[in-house]
């Protein structure tokens, strides 16, 4: 066993973290750093079981521990299954990263429908809501915890003609604030990371001059890869984080400052 004393401030060793819609994408690198920085990792899906399972097995392929476990994040009752079901695997949950997240289309106001702002709520707002308060009661027991939720750089930007998604992005911003305040007593730190666009499975078939014309105006002049999402999620999960909370981290090459 590795000495107390010696033992890396971001390791996550003896940590069990839960990473919301992590078959694929952002979610799934998420879940490899935390994995490789010593956590029990559970991936989490609601739909496209071949998917997750193959991911699982890539991930226990490295020697790293953990579960794979269906749940729908925006359902009240399989949320407390999902994190009892965690509990019960692999121990109850230190560290949650609110990741899942639906299509997102950009359209004008008058495409959109309330049904769809309603989705947008529903993923951001109410699956930390209710994830969260499956979580707390160990947290705050133990006075640690992490939460990380997975914003994206459109609130700070601004971008036209995703209204309900900039919106729903807002309020999960407001959300984490609050929370900050109101568990940092138990020494249980709420932050948002929020990335660029970064191109995974989902941007596939996107319209290469609209990747073009965002490339073009990355400062670091790259593109944004998963692993570098997963850099700051391990961080604000870790020891090193434990005097930040309520902060929003903008992983986008520069594409936001200030």
């Amino acid at each position: 066993m590795t000495d107390p004393s010696r033992r890396s401030p971001f390791s996550l060793e003896g940590r069990v973290a839960l990473v919301t819609g992590s078959s694929k994408g952002l979610g799934r690198a998420m879940a490899f750093g935390l994995g490789r920085a010593g956590a029990k990792v559970a991936f989490n899906y609601k739909n496209g079981r071949t998917k997750a399972e193959e991911t699982f097995a890539a991930y226990r392929a490295e020697g790293l521990v953990g579960g794979v476990f269906r749940g729908d994040v925006t359902d009240p009752g399989e949320v407390a299954r999902l994190c009892a079901a965690v509990a019960d695997q692999l121990g109850p949950i230190d560290v949650l990263v609110v990741n899942a997240t639906p299509d997102q289309p950009q359209k004008p106001i008058e495409d959109y429908d309330w049904a769809f702002y309603q989705s947008m709520l529903d993923f951001f707002v109410k699956s930390p809501y209710l994830l969260t308060r499956a979580v707390l009661p160990h947290m705050k027991r133990q006075r640690w915890g992490r939460i990380v939720n997975i914003g994206s750089e459109v609130f700070q930007r601004g971008v036209g003609n995703f209204s309900a998604y900039v919106a729903a992005k807002g309020a999960q911003n407001g959300w984490t604030r609050s929370m900050a305040t109101e568990l940092a007593p138990w020494h249980i730190t709420v932050n948002i990371l929020s990335p660029g666009w970064i191109p995974v499975e989902r941007h596939e078939n996107d319209p290469q001059e609209l990747k073009d014309g965002y490339r073009a105006l990355i400062p670091m002049d790259r593109w944004g890869v998963p692993e570098d999402v997963a850099g700051g999620v391990v961080y604000l999960a870790s020891d090193a984080a434990s005097f930040v909370t309520g902060q929003n981290f903008c992983v986008n090459g520069g594409m936001t400052v200030g």
